[in-house]
């Protein structure tokens, strides 16, 4: 699983969270007829990077940001994505209104978003006003107003949206998930920020942030589409060559290695029909060599919703013996991935209230089947279905420039369609079995659980479960 992805959409409002979920049956896939990747870095240390795809009409062009909440100390936490809200209230030289009325007049889509680690701002436009998109986005993250005015009104804007994301239990319990494994730590806090953070940054704490993060060598301006690489290398030139580069103020603890606690949390709420559980060992980061072999591994375990025509019938070995005796309405496991650690585990879903111990039971029996007894024909499946996922993920400009960002942003450089096929296509039964014995084996795990879990045993019951099964 990825990030959840808290995002602003200029006319919308959207927020949307992305993580990975293999396609539940797919025995072929194709790889998209995508150009070469090309990176130049200017002298102030800004990257671009394209993807020209010459009969392409449009184009997106974004500023990847590799700094979010993690970037934020207890007292500023929830500036990120506060900040995100403001690029759309003015700048310098455009209001509020022109600004709307500029990007509805050329058709396009701005949009930007706010991660742990990443804040991206992006637009989708014709090849033609590729230029005009540049501009603005440079103007955005460079001349924000900033008004005490339009700070007050997104004051409560944002209050309004932590109320909707309260309500959304997925994102609640994952929340609380990085919190107790992170505990005490950057990684461990919201996006939003608590309400308290929310009513009380200031303009300057706004402003400071910008400065010690928005810098050159912390951002990727990306294109994907029909924009030429020399056109963006020429435009980045002409709009962002002013930009500073790091700061020596910039946070040290924000890029110190987070600790993985293993540890639980627990809100029992016996209005809400559902218990709602993630359960979580560490992961892998991003530059993991073990990045693939545990996305691997989490298709092995796979997704499951008795709501599915095609429920009792899927390859996950989990899913058949949860659908056959009830356990669950649904699970999803997930994979992760930060710049320096991440979380692998599964989410789970369950009325059947009676039984929350056997459904955890033999969910942890699972992972620890996964360290002794893994077939080559449950890894091939595994295989093909995170390749349909991650090859069909990249259907259009927007999704290919978001690969880029993310992956040039987070790692320093991308991995082709093709070269993540071929990654994929080397891993075995061995591989996950080597990364199940080092990563699930009798290891700490994290709890987060929420709603009717009165069943649900005590954390110790559960880890010495894990230690039985190992």
């Amino acid at each position: 699983m990825a990030s959840r992805r808290l995002a602003f959409n200029l006319s919308r409002g959207l927020r949307f969270r992305a993580p990975i979920r293999p396609l539940q049956s797919l025995r072929t896939f194709a790889t998209p007829t995508r150009g070469r990747t090309e990176t130049t870095t200017l002298s102030n240390g800004l990257t671009i990077a394209t993807e020209h795809s010459p009969y392409a009409q449009t184009s997106t062009v974004g500023v990847w940001i590799d700094a979010g909440s993690r970037a934020e100390t207890d007292k500023t936490n929830g500036t990120a994505h506060f900040l995100e809200h403001l690029a759309f209230k003015g700048t310098a030289n455009r209001s509020q209104h022109q600004l709307e009325l500029e990007i509805e007049n050329m058709g396009g889509h701005l949009n930007a978003y706010t991660s742990r680690e990443n804040t991206v701002y992006y637009a989708k436009a014709f090849n033609s006003d590729v230029p005009k998109t540049v501009d603005i986005l440079s103007d955005i993250l460079q001349n924000s107003k900033l008004e005490p005015s339009a700070i007050e009104r997104e004051r409560d804007v944002i209050l309004r949206e932590q109320e909707e994301v309260d309500k959304q239990l997925e994102e609640v319990v994952f929340d609380h998930l990085h919190a107790t494994a992170f505990q005490g730590q950057p990684l461990g806090r919201t996006i939003l920020g608590p309400k308290e953070n929310i009513a009380s940054i200031q303009r300057d704490e706004l402003a400071s942030y910008i400065k010690q993060n928005y810098t050159a060598d912390r951002m990727v301006l990306v294109g994907a589409g029909g924009v030429p690489h020399e056109q963006l290398v020429d435009l980045a030139e002409k709009h962002f060559s002013k930009l500073p580069s790091t700061s020596f103020s910039t946070s040290v603890a924000s890029k110190q290695k987070p600790d993985f606690i293993g540890s639980e949390v627990r809100i029992r709420d016996d209005t809400i029909p559902t218990a709602n559980i993630a359960i979580a060992v560490e992961g892998v980061s991003w530059k993991d060599e073990d990045y693939f072999t545990a996305l691997v591994t989490q298709a092995i375990v796979g997704n499951w919703d008795r709501t599915m025509g095609n429920a009792p019938y899927l390859g996950s070995k989990l899913s058949s013996f949860v659908h056959q005796h009830n356990l669950a309405n649904s699970f999803m496991s997930f994979s992760t991935s930060y710049s320096d650690t991440g979380l692998w585990g599964i989410y789970l879903v369950t009325d059947n209230l009676t039984n929350i111990d056997d459904l955890v039971h033999f969910t942890l029996r699972e992972w620890s089947r996964l360290s002794f007894n893994v077939s080559e024909a449950e890894t091939e499946r595994a295989k093909a279905q995170l390749k349909a996922s991650m090859l069909l993920s990249l259907d259009g400009t927007t999704a290919v420039a978001e690969d880029i960002g993310r992956q040039i942003v987070t790692t320093g450089r991308h991995l082709s369609p093709e070269e993540v096929e071929r990654t994929i296509n080397k891993i075995t039964e061995k591989d996950v079995m080597a990364f199940a014995q080092k990563k699930l084996w009798d290891q700490d795990i994290a709890i987060s659980a929420v709603g009717s879990i009165e069943g649900l045993l005590d954390y110790q019951r559960i880890r010495n479960d894990m230690s039985r099964n190992a």
